[in-house]
C-alpha cells in the first residue's frame, strides 16, 4: 500500500504565502482525495437480500396478519 500526503506542498502550489496561508482574492487549493482512508472492505455482497431470511420475513408477516384477521372476525361476533 502507498500513502498519498493530504496536505499540499507550499513550494509547488501556487498562491500560498510562506506560512501555508492563502493571500486576500485568491482560491485556496482544493481539497486532495484522500484514496487510503478507512478500512479495506473485503466482503462486499453484490446481491440484495438473501432468499432465506426474506422467506422467514414474509411468513412471520402472513402469521401476524393473520392474527389480526381472525381476531378481527372474533370481535365481531
Amino acid at each position: 500500500m502507498t500513502h498519498v500526503n493530504p496536505d499540499p506542498e507550499p513550494e509547488r502550489t501556487t498562491g500560498l504565502e510562506p506560512g501555508g496561508g492563502v493571500p486576500p482574492g485568491e482560491t485556496p487549493p482544493a481539497e486532495s482525495s484522500m484514496p487510503e482512508a478507512g478500512p479495506r472492505e473485503t466482503h462486499n455482497p453484490p446481491k440484495g437480500w438473501g432468499k432465506a431470511p426474506l422467506t422467514l420475513i414474509m411468513i412471520l408477516v402472513v402469521l401476524v396478519a393473520a392474527f389480526f384477521l381472525a381476531y378481527a372476525i372474533t370481535l365481531m361476533t
